[in-house]
Formats: C-alpha cells, sequence, structure tokens
C-alpha cells in the first residue's frame, strides 16, 4: 500500500502503481492538463537520516509501497521551466539529427537562462542554420508526441547506442557510468537519448523557442578531447514570457559593461597586461574610490580594523587552510625560489587575516575581533569564462574576516547581514534573495565534524529567520568546503540575477585540524573560536561591472567621476565659468569646464552624452546674478539657482547618497 501526503495536508492511498499524473487526475482534470513533473520526497527509514527529494517525470510510477509526500509541478513552478527547457534540448537534438548527416550526440543541458546541446559533426553551425532548425523543431513540437521513459540495463544500453552509432555516449557508459547497472532513456518518436530525465509529458508544454547563439566546447569538458559544436537556445511556456527575455536581452545589450566602460573610460583589459585583469582607468578608479570610502566608513562605525597583507605568500600557507587542495585547477601555479621555498599568488585571504589573529595571545576580552582588507586575490579562471570586470582572474575583495567566541555567533552574524542590507539599499538594489547554501551529506568535499556543521547551520537559519529575511531558500551542497554560508542574489532593473554579498561561518580553519586557533576564556581555559567570513561588494571588479549594467553608467550623484560641468554660452564669460569651476571644486564636487567655441546646444549634447548629473550654462545674467542656470540629467531644466545654494543641495545629495 502507497500513502501519497499532497501539499493541502490531504492523503491518498494506493494499492496499484500509479504515476503523479494518476494522482493529479484523481485530483482534477484541469491539474493533470497542466501537470509537467513532480517532486516526490521520501522520509529516511533512518530517524536521525535525511529524506530524499526526487524531481520525476510526471508519468513516472510511484513507488509501490510506502509512503512519500508529492508536489505536482505546473508552469507557474520555476522547477517547471527547468524541466521543460531540458526537454527542449532534446527536440532541438532530434531536429539537428534530421537536418545534418553523422551527427553525434553529446550533452545537452539546462542553463540560467534557457540549454544548450553539444554535437559533433563535419563543419560548424552557421547563424543560416538557426533557422532549418526552429523550423524542424516547430513540427516536432506541432506532433506533440510524448516523452517515454526506458529503463535498461547498462550492457543493453552499450549495444543499443552502439548500433546507433553514437560513440561518445557509448564511451560516457564505459567511463562515466561504468558503476551504473541500470540506465535511462528517453525516447520521442525517432529520437532516442541517454538522460536521467526528467521530462515534460509531451511536446505541447514547449510554448515558445529560440535558437540563440552557437560556440565551440570540449567533450566533457577537457581541451584534451574531441571538439564538439554547441548550440544554445532558450524556451519558455508562453510566447510573451519569450519576447519579454529577447527585448531584455536588446536593453542589456545596451547596458554591456565592456561596452560603456569603454565608452566612458571607466577601466579597460589589456591583452598586453594579461587576460582578466583589469585596469582601472582615472574615472572608474574615482567610482571605485567612492565604493571603498563607503564601506571604509561602514567599517570603522560597526568595529572592524583595517589590514593590509602581501598578495604573495608561501604555499604551505594554504594547504594547511585547505585552499590549496581544494582549488587547485583555479590557482596560478605555485612559484619556486632558491632554496625550493613555493610561493602563491593568494587565492583567498582567510590565511592571512589567521596569521594575524595569532600573532598575539587572545583573550576572550579581545573577541570579537573584526579585521577587515581590501585584498587582491588571484584565480586562474578559464579563458572561455573570463568576462570584463565580472569574471577576471585578478580582483580585490572588501573582505573581513571576525574571530569571535559561540556565543557571540549570532549577533555577528547579524550584524554582517545588516550591513550587507545596508549596502544593497544604497545601490539601490531592493529585490533580492538570500540563499542559505548548506552542505550534501552524500559529498566528500567537505571537510570538519558533521555535527559542527548542524550546529553552525542551525544557527545560520536561527538568524536569518529572526530578521525576517525576504525570500529566504535553502539550497544543498553549495557549502563552502568548510562551512556554510548566506548569499544575497540581487535581480538588477531588468530582472537579471548577480550573487553580491556573502557570510560564511566557519569551525574549521580556527580548528586543530587547520591553524589550531584559541583564545583564553572566562575560566581560564583555552578555547576555539569561530570564523565569519563576510564581503558585502564580493570584489570591486564584479560589484562595479554589475552597478555599470543597472545604472546603465548613469551613476548617482556620489558615485558619478564628473559630477557638475560648467558650460559657457560664449568665450566671454570663460572667466566666470572658470570661478563657479573652483567653487564647486572648493566644496568638494567633481566639476570640469567646457569653455570651447562650440555653440551651447552641441555643448549640452556632448554632455548628456556624458551623462553628466547636472549642467550649469552660465552667460551674462548668471554672471550678474552669481548663479548658475541648471540642468538636472533626471529632473531637466531647473531655471536660475543662486551658485551657494545650488552647491549646498549637492552636498545634500552627495552626503545622503541619494539614486
Amino acid at each position: 500500500m502507497l500513502k501519497v501526503l499532497l501539499p493541502d495536508g490531504s492523503e491518498k492511498s494506493y494499492d496499484k502503481s500509479v504515476s503523479a499524473l494518476d494522482v493529479a487526475s484523481e485530483i482534477g482534470a484541469g491539474l493533470a492538463k497542466a501537470t509537467v513533473a513532480a517532486i516526490v520526497t521520501t522520509p529516511s527509514e533512518d530517524p536521525t537520516g535525511e529524506a530524499t527529494v526526487t524531481t520525476i517525470s510526471a508519468t513516472e510510477l510511484l513507488p509501490n509501497d510506502g509512503v512519500v509526500q508529492l508536489r505536482l509541478l505546473t508552469k507557474k513552478d520555476r522547477e517547471a521551466l527547468d524541466i521543460m527547457r531540458h526537454s527542449c534540448a532534446h527536440v532541438m537534438a532530434r531536429a539537428v539529427m534530421r537536418l545534418f548527416q553523422d551527427v553525434q550526440l553529446a550533452f545537452g543541458p539546462t542553463t540560467e537562462n534557457g540549454f544548450y546541446y553539444d554535437f559533433w559533426k563535419k563543419e560548424p553551425f552557421t547563424e543560416e542554420d538557426f533557422a532549418k532548425i526552429e523550423e524542424e523543431m516547430g513540427k516536432i513540437v506541432k506532433a506533440d508526441e510524448a516523452f517515454e521513459r526506458v529503463e535498461v540495463s547498462r550492457e543493453e544500453a552499450i549495444q543499443l547506442l552502439q548500433d546507433a552509432g553514437q560513440t561518445l555516449k557509448v564511451e560516457h557508459l564505459q567511463t562515466g557510468l561504468a558503476e551504473n547497472e541500470r540506465v535511462t532513456f528517453y525516447r520521442q518518436g525517432e529520437f532516442v537519448d541517454l538522460c536521467r530525465g526528467p521530462h515534460i509529458p509531451s511536446a505541447k508544454f514547449i510554448g515558445a523557442f529560440k535558437i540563440m547563439s552557437t560556440s565551440t566546447a570540449y567533450w566533457k569538458g577537457d581541451a584534451n578531447n574531441q571538439m564538439l559544436f554547441r548550440v544554445y537556445g532558450t524556451a519558455f511556456f508562453d510566447k510573451k514570457e519569450l519576447d519579454a527575455y529577447l527585448t531584455q536581452l536588446e536593453e542589456a545589450k545596451k547596458r554591456d559593461h565592456r561596452v560603456l566602460g569603454k565608452r566612458h573610460e571607466l577601466f579597460m583589459v589589456n591583452p598586453r597586461v594579461g587576460s582578466g585583469l583589469v585596469v582601472w582607468l582615472p574615472k572608474g578608479a574615482i567610482i571605485r574610490k567612492q565604493l571603498e570610502n563607503f564601506i571604509y566608513e561602514e567599517l570603522i562605525k560597526r568595529g572592524y580594523q583595517p589590514m593590509y597583507s602581501p598578495v604573495i605568500c608561501r604555499v604551505e600557507l594554504f594547504e594547511t587552510s585547505g585552499h590549496y587542495p581544494y582549488y587547485a585547477d583555479s590557482q596560478f601555479p605555485p612559484i619556486t625560489v632558491d632554496g625550493g621555498d613555493r610561493y602563491l599568488l593568494r587565492p583567498m585571504n582567510c590565511p592571512l587575516h589567521v596569521m594575524v589573529y595569532e600573532s598575539k595571545p587572545r583573550s576572550y576580552r579581545d573577541l570579537p575581533l573584526r579585521l577587515a582588507e581590501f585584498g587582491n586575490v588571484h584565480r586562474f579562471e578559464q579563458s572561455g569564462e573570463l568576462n570584463g570586470m565580472t569574471r577576471v582572474r585578478g580582483f580585490t575583495q572588501d573582505d573581513a574576516h571576525i574571530f569571535c567566541t559561540e556565543d557571540q555567533v549570532e549577533e555577528e552574524f547579524k550584524n554582517c547581514i545588516d550591513m550587507t542590507l545596508k549596502v544593497l539599499k544604497t545601490m539601490g538594489f531592493e529585490d533580492y534573495e538570500v540563499r542559505l547554501s548548506f552542505r550534501d551529506w552524500t559529498s566528500e568535499k567537505y571537510v570538519g565534524d558533521p555535527e559542527v556543521w548542524k550546529k553552525a547551520q542551525a544557527a545560520l537559519e536561527k538568524v536569518c529567520h529572526e530578521m525576517n529575511l525576504p525570500k529566504l531558500k535553502i539550497v544543498e551542497g553549495e557549502a563552502a568546503f568548510y562551512g556554510p554560508k548566506a548569499d544575497f542574489v540581487v535581480r538588477d532593473c531588468l530582472g537579471r540575477e548577480w550573487q553580491l554579498g556573502t557570510i560564511q561561518l566557519d569551525y574549521n580553519l580556527p580548528s586543530p585540524e587547520r591553524f589550531n586557533l584559541s583564545y583564553i576564556g572566562s575560566d581560564g581555559q583555552l578555547h576555539q573560536p569561530v570564523m565569519i567570513h563576510r564581503a558585502p561588494f564580493g570584489s570591486f571588479e564584479r560589484f562595479t561591472g554589475i552597478l555599470i549594467e543597472h545604472f546603465a553608467a548613469a551613476f548617482p550623484l556620489w558615485l558619478s567621476p564628473e559630477q557638475a560641468r560648467v558650460l559657457t554660452i560664449s568665450e566671454k564669460y570663460q572667466e566666470y565659468g572658470q570661478k563657479v569651476v573652483e567653487r564647486l571644486k572648493e566644496a568638494g564636487i567633481r566639476a570640469t569646464l567646457d569653455d570651447s567655441s562650440e555653440k551651447i546646444g552641441a555643448k549640452i549634447r556632448v554632455a548628456r552624452n556624458d551623462l553628466v548629473p547636472y549642467l550649469c550654462v552660465v552667460g551674462a545674467k548668471e554672471e550678474e546674478t552669481g548663479a548658475v542656470a541648471v540642468r538636472g540629467r533626471k529632473q531637466g531644466e531647473m531655471g536660475a539657482i543662486d551658485l551657494d545654494a545650488f552647491i549646498a543641495d549637492l552636498q545634500s545629495e552627495i552626503k545622503e547618497r541619494r539614486l
């Protein structure tokens, strides 16, 4: 007998084999028609164990007995969109197989905004192929054939794929799935693909789709393996959603920080300097300095102590911390110097902050110790992953580490969250969610006592609930190797998601197995402190790149490299214009003078294109009255304003960091 528990608290019992779709049909025909897939939660037989959560196709059979929790997925659920997109990847692969000869199938996963499929064929895909592929996909969707799940033994699967000439899939069965006794295929018409699923019931659920681009890739991501051709696509349940997404992409192109950064002279990445290494140009450096000033003010208010440390240090430091073996593939190779000592461009700042903590004996009276540094770090990102300022090889973190007693953890974590929230509010990021990244108990990548992990995760969850954080989400398996964390994911003005601030709880680096940190407690005994890692910005490079796109380079006044530009109506007023600029600069306002021979209309157009927040036009009337004729980027014509009053208004806007 199978007992099915539904989200509304109701129960259903079955003495025969049923699928999720059967359960939906029993509830109502409308629900059955809308059901895309289902999530099945099976309690552990061990009272202390974790429940098993599985996403399945709607037509897949549930267990014959026991108790399961069932959540039916419809088009309203985000999980359903990913399932539909994966099914659309199969439809695209089927279309490619129909259109081109001698095609080898690789993999076709979903991405954040769509899907892709990797193929081997003799010639690369071109943009001219996209329309043909889309047309064939349309025929497949219109036919509305079912996605059928087929489970076979691994030996049967190998034979099936050998007969089909799919050598890449055969290799995967013989290596990647070597320990799987049984595997699954999904069949749709003549198309059969090795896949664990799940999939939509039939092609009718694919509302609208589009082929987006093509690129090269390597089998299993290894440059030593066979080169493949990748085709990217996207799909939505509704054509309006697709159209809105394509419109958003067009707007995103206009806001591309790489284009705007070059146009407004904010930063550059020069191949003669090195790939993924950002050079901040003077205007961009002003923005960065304002961000540094803002966060530094907050640090001092909140009791942090600044520090500096070298960007290169001995490898052994990172071997002790665990960073070197765990992140070896994403670090620059060690440098061996005379005597055999090995040095490493630091990929993280944490071990150096640990060195400061252990530089002298600590007492409970010294805690919490909050150390902060704008620390330069280096990661060897793959060249294909580099992207302007948002994915680089050298960057500066607004990094800090808090060493505290266990009793202080919750309060310190609250303070870190509060600081991150202030950063988001100041920058105008009001739409965000908090993701608690916890340990995957089946993975071996994590270090430390499981009981300590449970305690740490419980503390984080408690704090977040007490602070009533919106859209709180727990993600299993995304924790750092040494501890759980809270990531702040914001949506910009285009609705795109960015992971920004992060706060991590760490019981492992201070442990005897790592750095063996200690403090003398009130009982006179040695105790182990707890570490909190936090960075509200993440990195200045990535954060600035996101801000460029979020504001479309039209920064709020306090961040703008040029805050006001004085425009003379003619050369006769050059002297007064210069006096106005000097007064503005004396008041701490970044101002420039355009006293060129161009007509005033042309000067205004140039200043607008340069996105200067305030334009100050000066002529005879303004000189006579000691005023400026102001045009605001947002406000438009503001009329003649007394210069002293104008300066006071700007100073107030800057001080309050208004958006």
